[in-house]
């Protein structure tokens, strides 16, 4: 049996770097091939050319990176055919948490380990999204912390850049419908549109959404209380579970339209601008390698509306 052709698409602009150097370590002492981003859809274009000979595609960087190499892959046209796998190397490493890997190190135990899943990609407007697809205040904040602030503060810059863009967000008009006869979920002012596949949202008890039943969760928040959003639980606050500010919705066909105005949308840190969003599923349609705290089937985390 010949030995599988495993290939890391790195950012090493990823995070404070530390972590990307890391990476390169152990993936050159292992023969890994490490193909070098620089930024932006290079990343897309090395997945898709690794996807062509390789057995499997790893991303090593935050879940901006994560993304763009799935879409490589998609692109490519071999997302049935390549394993993936996530070595966290960025601010928020979010999906990487999600599927049960802890560090760098960890990462290459669980690749090297071979347990792999099926897992759910989410589709907005066709661009993949694995973790989130957000808009509203959280959009907004995401697209407008910089890079250096992401560097010195973690994850704490996204919470700090949210406290200013919140003085001046003004909330957008718009009308949710669910299932492929678009039948109304909801309409109205969104502070915030928040969808998940590979994540719940805080206010609920486990992290990890399914990633293996073709639904795609939804939260949407049409105005939010007044909180110290720096205190300790003030999320949690903010998605209490039977909050009256708060309707959630559980489908595997979602489309959003505003009122004629482009909002922002992140699709995992990835900012798209449109007045019309259709969001998919495509279950089990991503063979990836997963840690052992990863849960195939965890408990449902609210009242549903499948379609």
């Amino acid at each position: 049996m010949t030995e599988p052709t495993r290939v890391v698409v790195r950012n090493p602009n990823s995070g404070n770097g530390k972590r990307t150097m890391q990476a390169l370590k152990h993936a050159t002492e292992r023969g890994w091939e490490v193909l070098d981003s620089e930024g932006g859809d290079h990343t897309v274009e090395l997945a898709a050319q690794a996807a062509e000979y390789a057995d499997t595609v790893i991303a090593c960087g935050g879940d901006g990176t994560l993304n763009k190499t799935v879409k490589g892959v998609l692109d490519a046209g071999k997302l049935d055919e390549v394993s993936l796998g996530i070595i966290p190397a960025g601010t928020g490493n979010d999906f990487a948490d999600n599927i049960g890997i802890r560090g760098v190190e960890h990462a290459f135990s669980v690749i090297e380990s071979g347990e792999k899943r099926q897992l759910d990609l989410g589709m907005a407007n066709g661009r993949p999204f694995l973790n989130s697809c957000v808009c509203g205040l959280t959009a907004e904040s995401s697209a407008k912390t910089s890079r250096r602030l992401k560097r010195r503060l973690g994850v704490l810059a996204y919470v700090l850049t949210t406290l200013s863009v919140a003085r001046t967000f003004e909330a957008p008009s718009m009308w949710v419908s669910v299932g492929p006869d678009r039948d109304p979920a909801w309409s109205g002012e969104a502070l915030m549109l928040l969808v998940g596949n590979g994540r719940r949202f805080p206010g609920e008890r486990m992290r990890q959404a399914n990633m293996e039943d073709g639904m795609v969760n939804a939260v949407i928040i049409k105005d939010a209380p007044a909180l110290d959003y720096l205190s300790k639980g003030a999320a949690d606050r903010l998605l209490r579970r039977q909050a009256s500010h708060l309707t959630r919705v559980k489908s595997s066909h979602l489309h959003v339209t505003t009122d004629g105005e482009p909002v922002q949308f992140s699709l995992d840190g990835e900012i798209i601008e449109t007045d019309e969003l259709t969001i998919d599923t495509r279950p089990g349609s991503m063979e990836f390698f997963v840690g052992e705290r990863y849960d195939p089937d965890p408990e449902e985390w609210s009242r549903t509306t499948p379609r």
